[in-house]
């Protein structure tokens, strides 16, 4: 990530806005944004699917679910945040994985300029392809700063966006426990 580069397209919105870069109080700003889109965008040039290396053998062939995992990302159309919550679901064929696991592929993926729907598909990509598991499913609950504060203006609603394969896909049944026991 080229921080300077960044630090100098923030001082040309900043001067296109007006901001008078002289003021003690906004000198700094650059080089706070610089810092804060190497944190919030640290998984832009990481691998997510490295965080699936711990496999495990275990006969476990029942619904493993971690849900409520809160995510920050950014809109790669606004660069504004969107924010809230991933549930995950698998059903083991043998191999398994620590729960954080899990829990840091996602937050991986949505540090990055992001679309919500991708961020979707690829958490259950990579699920499927490094734990080859009966089936994934993954939910996303988020609000977007891009909707709420500006266009339609409609602070509080929530895009979901769901990616269903193998078994969640082929059986109704599982598909609806997974999703009792979201929303239990």
């Amino acid at each position: 990530m080229d921080k300077k580069k960044i630090e100098k397209g923030i001082k040309l919105v900043m001067e296109a806005l007006g901001a008078d870069l002289t003021k003690k109080d906004l000198a700094a700003t650059p080089s706070r944004v610089a810092d804060l889109y190497e944190e919030v965008l640290a998984g832009q040039f990481k691998d997510a699917s490295s965080e699936l290396e711990v496999i495990l053998e275990q006969p476990h062939d029942e619904i493993v679910l971690v849900k409520d995992i809160p995510i920050y990302s950014m809109c790669e159309h606004h660069l504004a945040p969107f924010f809230g919550k991933v549930h995950v679901a698998y059903i083991p064929d043998k191999r398994i994985t620590g729960l954080s696991k899990i829990a840091r592929v996602v937050d991986t993926l949505a540090k990055r300029l992001q679309v919500q729907e991708r961020l979707t598909t690829e958490i259950a990509d990579i699920i499927m392809k490094k734990l080859v598991p009966k089936g994934v499913m993954v939910v996303v609950e988020a609000e977007h700063l891009c909707l709420t504060m500006r266009g339609a203006k409609k602070p509080g609603a929530k895009a979901v966006t769901s990616v269903v394969r193998g078994v969640f896909r082929k059986n109704q049944k599982t598909r609806q426990e997974t999703l009792d026991l979201i929303s239990s």
